[in-house]
């Protein structure tokens, strides 16, 4: 079974992408749990399958982690197929561009480009607050589109690797949650740390970003402009009334076929 893919990254949290015609019709997840492989495989933090325009948007996504688990949204992600679909001819850059995902329409804006590294502004929509408390854990609950986690700190715990674990699948999140650590730098900066869901330690994440933004405004730590400092780099996120738009990088790095 030969099964061609792009690779791409966004801050380095990277993605393969194959159109959905040319991959296999089932066992999808265990295809995402080989082909995301980092030693066996191409190396991930998921796999998507693309499918091409409809009625409503400009192409259609469906995520799988690492794990095989699928994934309603990636910020990041979305970021990278937008970057896959300009780069395969299939969307004149200067449009919006309009994906749906897990967690509905996302829609995009080509900031820059040069060569195979882009940047997008993406509406990543209203985040809302959940209910819940961790006992022990200064946490704000989160959906995004997906489940988030945002643990506040003074400084990056040393095993904040296991914690992120832990709380990943708390009892409280019987579908499992990303967890970021949110440390408050000025009144327009945090810096954040993730373990995602189905993926675990990634340099960065752009749902995880954007619940570790929308909480700190939240408890009053931060204002909009909010710049996130990654591992991998920056993340801005700006809120234009209820939304909040997300501005970082695409790059795609490599093509080939994965024999499974």
């Amino acid at each position: 079974m030969i099964i061609p893919f792009t690779k791409a990254h966004g801050a380095k949290n990277d993605f393969l992408l194959t159109w959905a015609f040319e991959a296999p019709v089932r066992g999808w997840k265990e295809i995402a749990v080989a082909i995301c492989d980092r030693h066996s495989g191409i190396g991930a933090d998921g796999w998507y399958l693309v499918r091409p325009p409809d009625e409503e948007a400009d192409a259609s996504i469906r995520l799988f982690n690492s794990d095989g688990s699928e994934a309603e949204v990636s910020g990041n992600g979305t970021r990278c197929a937008a970057a896959f679909l300009i780069a395969e001819g299939r969307l004149p850059a200067e449009d919006e561009i309009v994906i749906a995902t897990g967690a509905g329409l996302r829609r995009l804006r080509l900031v820059s480009r040069e060569e195979n590294r882009f940047s997008f502004e993406m509406n990543m929509g209203r985040p809302r607050l959940e209910p819940g408390n961790i006992p022990g854990v200064n946490a704000t609950l989160l959906d995004v589109g997906n489940p988030q986690c945002a643990v506040f700190v003074e400084e990056f715990p040393a095993d904040w690797h296991r914690l992120g674990a832990e709380l990943e699948s708390h009892r409280l999140f019987p579908n499992r949650t990303n967890v970021s650590f949110v440390k408050p730098v000025d009144a327009h900066t945090i810096e954040v740390r993730f373990y995602e869901r189905g993926a675990g330690v990634t340099m960065s994440s752009g749902t995880g970003a954007t619940g570790a933004a929308a909480a700190a405004i939240a408890r009053g730590l931060v204002s909009s402009p909010v710049t996130v400092l990654t591992p991998a780099g920056p993340l801005t996120l700006e809120w234009r009334g209820d939304n909040a738009f997300l501005t970082g990088p695409a790059e795609i790095i490599a093509k080939g076929e994965f024999y499974r």
